[in-house]
């Protein structure tokens, strides 16, 4: 037992570990998936917008949609945080932040309405 023994080690003439070297991993690029970026892209509609579109029988096609989803950009553009977009005879309310469709209302249920929470408002032709 001629072996030194120093204070701090557990073992004589232990050899000290090389400091671990950790190569970072490549940073991850975020791929949103094909769904997560149409989900950007497009307009929805809340609970409450579709309920008030099947009682009052309104129906958006195609067109009507795609339109809509460049006002949507427009208002955004603007700064734009919540707005009436009236198309043909109907109004819409769109949180434009959330591209989502709020509440909708046909002609008829527009007549002596108040909009209220509203900052902007946009016809589309």
């Amino acid at each position: 037992m001629t072996d030194r023994i120093t204070v701090g080690r557990l073992f004589p003439n232990a050899v000290s570990p090389q400091p671990v070297r950790r190569t970072d991993p490549e940073p991850r690029v975020q791929t949103s998936s094909f769904d997560a970026m149409l989900q950007n892209q497009l307009v929805r509609f809340s609970h409450h917008a579709e309920e008030r579109l099947r009682q009052r029988g309104i129906q958006l096609g195609p067109e009507q949609l795609v339109k809509l989803n460049t006002a949507i950009d427009k208002a955004a553009s603007k700064g734009a945080k919540d707005s009436l977009m009236l198309i043909n005879d109907t109004a819409l309310i769109v949180n434009i932040k959330n591209r989502t469709v709020v509440t909708a209302m046909d002609g008829a249920s527009m007549k002596d309405n108040v909009f209220t929470q509203i900052d902007s408002a946009m016809i589309i032709s």
